[in-house]
């Protein structure tokens, strides 16, 4: 892949930076010197340039967009479509996509999600307005930007809904999560698997989970035609019930049942921003048989009924624009003729570009030929076309040769077109077709019918349903003689291979591995802090004797001999105090000061502290102002730290020491006695106990010192 940075397109675009690789093309930021704006320039990739669907995908990209003009679609400037380098100029978008905010935020709330929906739909509807169905709509390809607007970009496999389109082969285009059950088969697509993917976006935003989910793409593809996804108030019970019913909506499989456009889902959204509680009544028809998943060569396009739906007033923009068809624009002419303009315009580029990128084929001669040993197995057929088939009855032809195609021998075609064959059966050989998909019981059925012996063999699927034929042997597509055996590959998911967990707690962390894996597990070591013996498993998950699929991931936690650091919530009772509003409280972890607390409120409530520590048997103590009001052990090695042997001490409230100098000695002691302090004793000058006299001097002295009402206090008096 080639580097532009630092190179100059066409004179005029000065390449800075990569911004995004993808699978088709590489997106540049770029400055445009004669506009004078940074854009963001998205180039073909140079291995891809010999690729003619790429090319066209590329192109129908640029063509998609060009006729596009909304607030919520990003703009194309300019395109390029050289032999050597093409390319389209966007407007470049600073942000992230939408994906990027799923995952940072893991569930987007409800009016988030609303906001952000509808400005997609507002996107869609003026796409399918213009005829364009945008067939790959996903959180990747939304761009969000910091005020909240969104952008819908990447219209690579878009196509014009009134002209064909069907997908270009037999695979679905697109992101497996996110296609319509029509796209998953191959079918025709309008605007309605574009509201499908909007829903499955929706449930993605409102659960933080997709609705379908394997490692295997093809597992997907078939839930998205057979399965229906958990509610969303399931995962997610926050979801108002109306945002719900929008969703499964949008999610309908048939498409009938879905929302006929954007404008009529936005209507829906509309009504239930006004009212959040709205209940919606949708009414679907409800098909008993069980839904097969068909192959695209047998699928036929049958009329469908539309759902019934409430009767709503019209939202005020309905209103606006019947204002606008009823009473005609002076300017339309002028417009008509404008459009007319650019349409002739865009014909004749477009002529031109198809008469120069044309790179036509004859289809060679396949009557008379085997499909499967003539046709399949030779690369220069299978590299230029692509094949659809049907079986006809035949008594003069041998089963498996071509009877007749379309187009014809001859006829010049693109290459990658699809050559429809049909091809011949006969009593004795029969062609296989139409099975997957069908439960046991029907496949057994239809291939008893047509005179083969049937042998079931369950496979494991877990992301699938039992009971699905998954596969066939022979394949289907392939022809098997009367009378013998076709061995049907049915899910199931019981699996066979699953085995018992051993139990390896306590054991080294090298023996509990090793007896894991021969168990036929794999492992994953995890170190956690623990007072157990370095090294010593101290737990598994899953949990020893549970049944776990061979192969699968067991964890086990090792222990680093350091003790585990948990966190004890203490609850120490506050004195009520008198004299005292406020006191210091400090809290010591053995010997060692943990943490103070200044001016706490002495008034008789309780507060709760935390101390985090490690270790059992773990000594604490809380003191108020310097005395001991609690302590006892904590065990920090326990899940919950657990607190124990605690011992609570009464809190003796102090306070200053009365000035009785110049007292009598009974006044002096009164006044002591009222502050409580009773031991007090009285001497003369030569140390002799008296009773009497006035106070000359006393110990303690007079200041702003605070005593227990136990403090020895003397007096003494002349």
């Amino acid at each position: 892949m080639e580097n532009y940075c630092g190179k100059r397109l066409d004179g005029r675009y000065e390449i800075r930076e990569i911004i995004g690789v993808g699978g088709m093309a590489v997106v540049y930021k770029a400055y445009d010197n004669i506009d004078d704006r940074i854009v963001a320039v998205k180039i073909l990739k140079e291995e891809l340039l010999e690729n003619e669907e790429f090319r066209r995908r590329f192109k129908n990209e640029s063509k998609a967009i060009a006729v596009l003009s909304h607030p919520n679609i990003v703009k194309v400037y300019d395109v390029s479509f050289g032999d050597r380098l093409q390319y389209i100029v966007m407007e470049y978008i600073e942000g992230i996509t939408l994906k990027e905010y799923i995952e940072q935020q893991m569930i987007i709330n409800w009016k988030e999600t609303v906001h952000f929906v509808s400005q997609i739909l507002l996107a869609l509807q003026h796409a399918h307005d213009k005829g364009i169905v945008h067939r790959d709509i996903k959180p990747q390809n939304i761009m969000l930007l910091q005020d909240g607007t969104i952008k819908v970009t990447d219209f690579g496999i878009a196509r014009f809904s009134r002209s064909d389109t069907r997908t270009m082969s037999e695979e679905a285009i697109g992101s497996v999560h996110y296609i319509s059950p029509e796209q998953a088969r191959g079918e025709i697509t309008d605007d309605k698997a574009d509201i499908y993917s909007v829903g499955v976006m929706m449930y993605e935003m409102l659960t933080g989970q997709l609705p379908f989910q394997s490692d295997n793409a093809v597992s997907i593809a078939i839930m998205q035609l057979q399965q229906e996804a958990k509610p969303p108030r399931e995962i997610n019970p926050n979801i108002p019930l109306g945002l719900e019913q929008i969703t499964m909506r949008a999610m309908q499989k048939k498409r009938s049942n879905r929302y006929h456009s954007a404008a009529e889902m936005l209507l829906d959204i509309d009504e239930f921003k006004r009212n959040p509680s709205i209940k919606f009544n949708y009414n679907y028809f409800v098909d008993n048989e069980p839904t097969k998943y068909v192959p695209r060569n047998n699928a036929a396009n049958a009329a469908e009924q539309p759902p019934v739906r409430n009767e709503r007033r019209a939202s005020a923009a309905e209103k606006e624009n019947a204002a606008e068809k009823e009473e005609p624009s002076k300017t339309m002419p002028i417009l008509f003729g404008v459009v007319a303009g650019i349409i002739v315009i865009i014909a004749v580029f477009a002529g031109i570009l198809i008469f120069r990128g044309t790179n036509k084929i004859a289809v060679p001669d396949f009557v008379g030929m085997n499909y499967n040993d003539e046709i399949l197995t030779n690369s220069e057929y299978t590299d230029k076309f692509k094949f659809e088939t049907e079986s006809v009855y035949s008594e003069d032809k041998d089963a498996g040769v071509v009877i007749s195609q379309t187009p014809e021998k001859n006829t010049n075609v693109k290459k990658g077109s699809t050559v429809k064959l049909s091809i011949a059966y006969n009593d004795e050989n029969v062609l296989i077709t139409g099975v997957l998909g069908l439960t046991q019981k029907e496949a057994e059925t239809k291939l008893s019918k047509q005179g083969f012996s049937v042998k079931v063999v369950e496979q494991y699927e877990k992301n699938l349903s039992p009971g699905l034929v998954i596969n066939t042997e022979p394949a289907e597509g392939a022809f098997a003689v009367k009378g013998s055996t076709v061995t049907v590959y049915v899910s199931t998911d019981k699996n066979p291979n699953q085995v018992t967990v051993p139990e390896v707690q306590g054991q080294s962390k090298e023996l509990a591995i090793e007896l894991l894996k021969s168990a036929g597990f794999t492992v994953s070591a995890v170190d956690q802090d623990n007072e157990a013996e370095k090294g010593q498993v101290i737990n598994q998950k899953p949990t020893a004797g549970t049944k776990a699929d061979s192969g699968s991931e067991v964890t086990i936690y090792v222990s680093t001999g350091v003790p585990a650091e948990r966190t004890a919530s203490i609850d120490v009772s506050l004195p009520k105090t008198v004299n005292q509003s406020t006191g210091t409280m400090k809290v010591y972890l053995g010997s060692d000061l943990y943490k103070t607390y200044d001016e706490v409120l002495l008034d008789g409530g309780t507060k709760t502290i935390q101390i985090t520590g490690k270790g059992a048997d773990q000594k604490f103590t809380v003191k108020i102002n310097d005395q001991t009001v609690l302590r006892g052990t904590i065990d920090f090695t326990k899940d919950k730290a657990e607190v124990s042997n605690t011992e609570k001490n009464v809190y003796v409230e102090k306070s200053p020491i009365p000035d009785v100098v110049g007292k009598d000695v009974s006044e002096a002691m009164d006044i002591l006695e009222k502050a409580g302090f009773t031991n007090v004793d009285v001497y003369d000058s030569e140390n002799n106990p008296v009773s009497s006299g006035t106070v000359t001097s006393q110990l303690p002295v007079y200041d702003s010192s605070t005593y227990t009402p136990s403090q020895k206090i003397t007096l003494t008096v002349e």
